[in-house]
């Protein structure tokens, strides 16, 4: 009886564990397909948090488009390449560069590496600045030496 008994128990373990194993892969399905459907929506907030942004800049471009003060006058934009091609036109090192626009020579370097960005106070003296020609920087070089 003991060898029934002992069968019957190995049998039904068995079975018990068939449908254990048949019950957690289903479970193991759903968890990856909810992990899955996690993931999409996780993406598809990071893709409208990102059109918020680049609508948010784009309005803010234009409201800043639609009023420009009396006293400015067209926007400008930065280019880190065409300062530093500028001030290799005119043979300045950085120092001498930031001399001109009441900026440091780090900040110069800082600018044409894009490491920062000019404010809109230093942009204007920027453009200023883009105006001179070599003779015209060296002159007023020279005038900032002597005073």
């Amino acid at each position: 009886m003991s060898n029934l008994a002992s069968l019957l128990k190995a049998e039904i373990s068995r079975v018990a564990r068939k449908e254990v194993r048949a019950e957690i892969e289903t479970l193991r399905k759903a968890s990856a397909q909810q992990r899955s459907h996690i993931a999409a929506l996780r993406r598809q907030i990071q893709d409208l948090e990102r059109a918020v942004r680049r609508a948010s800049r784009s309005l803010e471009a234009g409201a800043a488009k639609e009023a420009p003060s009396a006293d400015e006058g067209p926007a400008r934009r930065f280019s880190a390449g065409r300062l530093a091609s500028h001030r290799g036109k005119l043979g300045l090192s950085a120092a001498a560069y930031g001399q001109l626009v009441g900026v440091s020579g780090q900040t110069i370097y800082n600018w044409e590496q894009g490491q920062a960005r000019p404010r809109p106070e230093q942009l204007k003296k920027l453009v200023a600045v883009r105006a001179l020609t070599k003779a015209s920087a060296a002159a007023q070089l020279q005038r900032d030496e002597a005073a």
